[in-house]
């Protein structure tokens, strides 16, 4: 589809340049920026990313990439079989926040948001999303895996019996950590990231990008990815110590948190664009498979001694620790 003469049609836009920006394709008109999406959930789904978005521009996240109504008023246009968005933004580019305090002002400023969101919430469901990913993904990479024969594939089920038991562990830890009643305010729900990894220092934040969920959910999604890189384990807390400078975590918060990271997202992460891609026999999947074991291995090590490393007596504060590790 010519992308500048559906803006020119359907939004009055006449587009001075293409971009890119972040992997997206954008067209620029003076200090605007306009990026083209196709709606791939139901409306309900966007329209409650959209009352997340706009509360956070209120609430001064004023660079989000939000929707722009067209010609005849509505916020998305059906063309050729689909339903289409434009996301309208103007860049900033501000000197960025200490990691952990800007999380923190955002989680603080999201925690005071009037609704309750349904399709984007994920406040409370860990335990059986991960139930229903675990069951979905065994079943389709052993399906997957009869059709094709490759290294990648060969691997996977090698590695399946370990990532069953390292998802059904944090299942369980997720399941005992919902009784536990020393929480406080830090603990409501709040506006999230799908995949933290310090987006609060972009320039553009995306709607499509939110989700509804314990603040939990992006401390430790922000946590894996230092934690996984030997150099980054301090700045994981020194992280933490910022963020609770802000808003000091509760004992509720912390099983959640470290719950959340004993789960292998990365793995799963890995196999959903396994499932999405063409071709897996060309070695890079694969490479990346070994690369996330090797990791893996290192990653278990410091999650062994977590608590102490964050500062916090587990013993004393009755918080259990897995025995495997």
């Amino acid at each position: 589809m010519p992308y500048r003469r559906f803006l020119s049609t359907y939004y009055g836009i006449q587009a001075e340049e293409k971009i890119h920006l972040f992997g997206r394709e954008g067209y620029r008109k003076g200090n605007e920026i306009y990026f083209i999406m196709i709606l791939e959930n139901k409306e309900t789904f966007y329209t409650e990313k959209m009352s997340l978005s706009a509360y956070l521009m209120e609430n001064g996240y004023s660079h989000i990439a939000f929707p722009k109504v067209n010609l005849q008023g509505d916020w998305h246009t059906p063309l050729e079989g689909n339903k289409y968005i434009v996301l309208a933004v103007q860049p900033s580019y501000q000197e960025p926040l200490q990691t952990g305090i800007a999380l923190a002002r955002f989680h603080q400023i999201g925690s005071n948001y009037p609704y309750q969101p349904k399709e984007v919430s994920s406040y409370g469901h860990w335990r059986s999303l991960w139930i229903d990913k675990l069951t979905a993904y065994e079943m389709k990479i052993q399906q997957e895996a009869e059709k094709r024969d490759d290294e990648y594939h060969q691997l996977w089920m090698d590695v399946l019996p370990y990532i069953i038991g390292l998802s059904e562990n944090a299942i369980q830890y997720v399941r005992q950590s919902e009784q536990e009643q020393r929480f406080s305010e830090v603990d409501q729900g709040t506006v999230s990231f799908h995949r933290y990894h310090n987006q609060l220092e972009n320039p553009i934040l995306w709607l499509d990008d939110f989700v509804y969920d314990h603040p939990a959910r992006d401390i430790a999604e922000y946590l894996r990815g230092l934690l996984f890189t030997m150099e980054k384990r301090e700045e994981a807390f020194r992280f933490l110590e910022e963020y609770q400078s802000v808003r000091p975590l509760s004992v509720f918060s912390w099983r959640l948190i470290y719950g959340r990271l004993l789960f292998p997202i990365p793995f799963y992460d890995l196999l959903y664009r396994g499932f999405q891609a063409e071709k897996t026999d060309d070695g890079t999947l694969h490479g990346e498979l070994q690369h996330l074991l090797k990791k893996q291995t290192r990653y278990e090590n410091v999650l062994k001694n977590f608590f102490e490393l964050a500062g916090i007596n587990a013993e004393m504060l009755q918080i259990p620790m897995v025995q495997w590790l």
